[in-house]
């Protein structure tokens, strides 16, 4: 056996390679003992080299072919890439791929496949369950549930369709072996894992310290100087790298600003289309782009050895994710930086994901009187009686239907006869968790002590100890301070970076519109720094926007934008929350421009705020409710249509199809700022 692992592995990374501490023992254990075994081990230690020899092994021996459960297509591509070098025919079942379905089941049920990948989710289609996974479930040979984190109630990454694993691992009886592998897991997390894997579950855990990793962690508050930081020191990291973003916006506003300032850089976030995201990895792993600029979308299993840095654009809230972001980094060179830049907006946007971790009781419990009653209903059909995003209504399903109080079919959802109660408790605690993470997080930037170390203590690293080469700790420290004509300039681009408000088409139960209005502008995003705090300041603050911001404005309308057909008059969306802020502004924008105010759309009072409807159903309605032409006084021509802060855009929708209604020619949505973007 020592022999055979051996040749394996020179297989696989060339002649002379050599076993890491504890990856020997680890596939011995599957392949000899067929034992249950979770492998915590530190990014870039090879823990899939330890399921694709133990398969090769296994299929040599006349086993069956290998499940392995992955979180992300990119992780997929990956590894059947490494699959490859062993001889071993990877395959996946996804959504992209749906063409080649037929031909991979013909080959799986004639032996012809070794490797079957496939997404938590799989686990959920009706069509995989009841028909695919029956006529293989007696042939498997072994189980693997990678990045095996995302089972865990616990972890920064929980995936609800994980827990459909936890009750098909008894199914496959003890002699085929399952394995689970993470570098994310603190101790609650390691147990709550190998709980939900079986009982007698052997875990092979290692030291989570990076040799080659030198850490360091920058308060710069203001984006300004974070991307002035950027663009001055990114030419001098080695080789190439990926700078996180928490939000798509900031993906997309990082790397035009790195292009900006010559430096190669493209953004990557799950709004991009699979194929392009694909391209972008393999740019990046051929050294063809200096920086990817990315959000987690880019995370769990991309695997580039001689990665030279990764920054943060902002601090994640939780340090089991930083620590794998970070990990990306000097898998396979001596050297690499890890740079954790933070700044005002950290908390605010952490605070989103965990006050949206989870939907409400009361929603939970809304979601299922929405299906009480009728033989089934769709999302749009629930979203029409709860207050709740499209996200968490998806969430409350699928968390409701891994619970078996609700089933589907073919995209319609019901109730089924088991009775759902909420654990409270259990909520609680594990939000409780995430702020214990955010708060430590916090205490990451501002220690003095090693970084590694500290690190690593948060994760429950039993052999956490000082790294000697961190900024804390005899390393490199990078400069705190920017250049002030590279701050002046980030600004300046900031304020050029203008966001179009592209009108709805359609009511939410997708009928479509009678008037649509025509492409808008927002003058910045709310809050950054940019116009964006100027114009919080004059939201919340002065009551007021200032004769800048107004100015501003006036300029993007004359200059960048020039709306066709020109506007002949201006109106504005009165706020009944801030008096007479919006209509002060409009009539100032008016006078600039040289039209015609006029104050003819109304918004009536004792309804709900707009901001605290959820989703397309409810806002359309809630603006439909507030929202009203006084008399008679709607002018025939073009209108400039003045909003504060743009969000959904069913307020300027619904103002829009009134001002059309009632007379006017077509209408030009602007705002003075877009609600800041978040997601992945």
């Amino acid at each position: 056996m020592t022999d055979l692992l051996q040749t394996h592995l020179e297989t696989m990374l060339g002649a002379g390679a050599v076993f890491r501490d504890g990856q020997r023992e680890a596939i011995e254990a599957v392949v000899q003992d067929g034992s249950r075994t979770l492998i915590v081990q530190r990014t870039g230690w090879g823990k899939s080299l330890v399921y694709w020899i133990a398969t090769r092994v296994r299929r040599d021996a006349g086993h069956g072919p290998t499940i392995i459960v992955s979180p992300l297509l990119a992780l997929m591509r990956n590894q059947i890439q490494m699959a490859a070098r062993l001889g071993l025919r990877a395959v996946t079942l996804n959504s992209a791929n749906r063409d080649d379905w037929a031909a991979i089941e013909a080959d799986l049920a004639a032996d012809r496949v070794d490797v079957l990948f496939v997404s938590a989710q799989r686990f959920a289609n009706e069509d995989f369950t009841s028909r695919l996974l029956p006529t293989i479930a007696g042939s498997i040979g072994m189980f693997v549930v990678d990045e095996a984190h995302c089972i865990s109630d616990w972890g920064h990454e929980f995936v609800p369709d994980y827990r459909r694993i936890g009750r098909l691992l008894p199914a496959l009886g003890p002699v085929v072996p399952v394995v689970g592998t993470t570098a994310t897991a603190n101790d609650r997390v390691v147990a709550d894992v190998a709980a939900q894997l079986g009982r007698d579950v052997r875990v092979v855990r290692g030291p989570l310290a990076r040799a080659s990793l030198h850490l360091d962690a920058i308060p710069l508050a203001d984006q300004a100087e974070r991307l002035a930081w950027l663009a001055e020191h990114i030419p001098s990291m080695p080789g190439s790298g990926i700078v996180y973003c928490l939000t798509v916006a900031d993906t997309e506003r990082v790397a035009a600003w790195l292009q900006a300032n010559e430096i190669n850089a493209v953004a990557y976030n799950a709004d991009v289309d699979a194929g392009v995201r694909e391209g972008l990895e393999q740019d990046l792993l051929a050294n063809r782009l200096k920086v990817l600029v990315a959000t987690i979308a880019l995370g769990m299993g991309f695997d580039k050895p001689d990665l030279g840095f990764v920054i943060h654009f902002q601090r994640p809230g939780s340090p089991i994710g930083y620590y794998q972001q970070v990990g990306r980094a000097g898998r396979g060179v001596a050297d690499a930086y890890g740079v954790l830049l933070t700044g005002r907006e950290d908390d605010e946007i952490a605070e989103y994901f965990i006050a949206t971790a989870f939907p409400p009781t009361a929603r939970m419990q809304e979601v299922l009187g929405a299906l009480d009653g009728v033989a089934t209903a769709t999302i749009r059909d629930i979203l029409e009686h709860v207050n709740l995003p499209r996200g968490q209504v998806e969430k409350a399903l699928k968390l409701l239907e891994v619970d078996g109080a609700v089933g589907h079919e073919r995209g319609h959802f019901f109730r089924t006869p088991m009775h759902w109660a909420p654990d409270e408790a259990w909520i609680a605690g594990v939000l409780d968790a995430r702020r214990q993470e955010l708060a430590s997080m916090r205490q990451y930037v501002d220690t003095s002590d090693c970084r590694m170390a500290f690190l690593a203590r948060l994760l429950d690293d039993p052999a956490a100890q000082e790294c000697g080469h961190c900024a804390n700790d005899g390393g490199k420290v990078w400069p705190r301070d920017v250049d002030h004509d590279l701050v002046l300039a980030a600004i300046r681009f900031l304020r050029g970076d203008i966001r179009l408000i592209l009108s709805r088409k359609q009511h939410a139960d997708g009928k479509r519109l009678g008037f649509i209005n025509g492409e808008g502008h927002a003058l910045s995003v709310y809050n950054d720094a940019g116009w964006g705090r100027r114009v919080h300041e004059g939201k919340y603050r002065t009551g007021r926007f200032d004769d800048e911001v107004v100015a501003a404005a006036v300029a993007l309308i004359t200059g960048r934008w020039q709306p066709s057909p020109a506007p002949t008059w201006v109106t504005a969306i009165l706020s009944t929350a801030h008096g007479s802020l919006v209509g002060d502004a409009a009539q100032r924008i008016a006078a600039q421009l040289g039209l015609p105010y006029v104050e003819c759309l109304t918004a009536s009072l004792g309804h709900a705020s707009q901001k605290d409807m959820a989703n397309s159903w409810q806002q359309e309605a809630n603006a439909r409710r507030k929202l009203g032409i006084a008399g008679d006084l709607v002018l025939p021509g073009p209108v400039l249509l003045v909003d504060d802060i743009v969000d959904s855009k069913w307020t300027l929708t619904v103002a829009g199809e009134l001002l059309r209604a009632h007379g006017s020619g077509p209408v030009h949505p602007f705002a003075f700022a877009v609600a800041s973007a978040r997601g992945a």
